[in-house]
């Protein structure tokens, strides 16, 4: 089967989206090898290496070069039947228009339907877009794939996007999280980006959802019995400048080093800062399925999440579960953490033995019995 895929965050994202193309398209390409692989995408980066029996296709004709996110959201379309795509996957919540009148099969993975619980906290234009988009996709591809049982909720919930047409495949993170790191490797790692021996970790978009303000607030209160400095890895606008000026007013910039503004940090370092940090911090106030936490549990690393929303679904009994809207619930964990050397050792088997069950190997498995099911359906 020919199997084509939304390509554009597997070269241009950095984030979650990013990650879950890449990390999905390479384990598919893995483990079922008998498939053919086409990657659709706007333009290819160096971050994204396809293996060589992959086809990347991009825009061709002069106009669909200029306007690229048109030919990808609708002139791309057509070009899917005329390359014999027999199976077209949407990986980030939306599909060309007009597939529907191609005969190419699809599917689409929807992530999550922040933008409907919080359209506040976007762009008016940016939710209408987002919510045509995804509204489409989930009412015309054959099946919708959530990634968790919150999303799979939601989409019956705000699109009444019917229960059976929809299959929950837990997605996996990156294999490097799984590595082993040796003390040395990690010394090297805090040598190289200037890090102190005992941090807390925060990894996401600085945006007002993920809460970092109150891990701020939660640090001033434990000013004086826990003074671990919080790394975060992300970047953001006007929320993180509100951040750093509340970090400002109470004297404590130097409590929270800022890993993108260093001007030194690889991501290819980032597996080494989860294993090398006390905790990670992830007290969001809603996620789809928060693969920090993902990343944190195959890294040996103990968390602290939000109750709620789908975090019970990724972090299981391998978490210790705070009031996101209350940073002394949130403080109370970072020092049990911190001063609970036994604690600390049991989150991190228990949370190695939780991740065992978001492989890539299981994660893929899941979406080709996916595909496999369209195949078999006569339409």
């Amino acid at each position: 089967m020919n199997i084509g895929f939304d390509a554009k965050r597997a070269f241009q994202n950095r984030t979650g989206l990013g990650n879950y193309s890449r990390t999905l398209i390479r384990s598919l390409a893995d483990q079922f090898p008998q498939h053919r692989y086409w990657l659709f995408a706007p333009k290819v980066t160096p971050l994204f290496t396809p293996a060589a029996d992959m086809r990347v296709v991009m825009p061709q004709d002069p106009l669909h070069r200029w306007l690229k996110s048109f030919w990808r959201s609708r002139w791309m379309a057509p070009e899917l039947r005329e390359q014999g795509i027999g199976l077209y996957h949407g990986l980030s919540a939306e599909l060309p228009f007009g597939i529907h009148r191609t005969g190419v099969r699809s599917v689409v993975t929807m992530h999550d339907l922040i933008f409907e619980r919080y359209p506040k906290q976007y762009n008016p234009i940016d939710v209408w877009t987002y919510r045509r988009k995804a509204r489409y996709a989930c009412h015309t591809a054959d099946r919708v794939i959530a990634i968790s049982q919150q999303t799979k909720q939601d989409l019956i919930t705000y699109y009444q996007v019917p229960a059976g047409k929809i299959d929950v495949c837990y997605q996996a993170c990156d294999p490097a999280f799984g590595y082993p790191h040796t003390t040395e490797d990690i010394a090297a790692m805090r040598e190289r980006n200037g890090l102190p021996e005992r941090y807390f970790l925060y990894v996401g978009s600085v945006i007002e959802r993920k809460n970092l303000l109150r891990i701020a607030q939660a640090m001033r209160e434990l000013r004086g019995r826990v003074d671990l400095p919080l790394v975060v890895v992300g970047d953001g606008g006007k929320y993180k400048q509100q951040v750093k000026s509340y970090l400002q007013e109470q004297g404590m910039t130097d409590r929270v080093i800022w890993l993108n503004e260093s001007g030194r940090f690889l991501f290819q370092d980032l597996p080494a800062v989860y294993a090398g940090a006390t905790a990670l911090l992830y007290p969001s106030l809603f996620e789809g399925f928060g693969i920090p936490i993902l990343e944190a549990l195959w890294s040996h690393t103990p968390v602290i999440t939000s109750q709620g929303s789908c975090f019970l679904e990724t972090a299981g009994d391998a978490a210790l579960y705070v009031d996101p809207l209350h940073s002394p619930s949130i403080a109370d964990a970072m020092r049990r953490i911190a001063e609970d050397a036994v604690l600390a050792e049991e989150m991190k088997e228990k949370g190695w033995r939780h991740a065992q069950g978001f492989t890539v190997e299981k994660c893929a498995a899941a979406v080709m019995n996916v595909y496999e099911a369209i195949g078999n359906k006569q339409i």
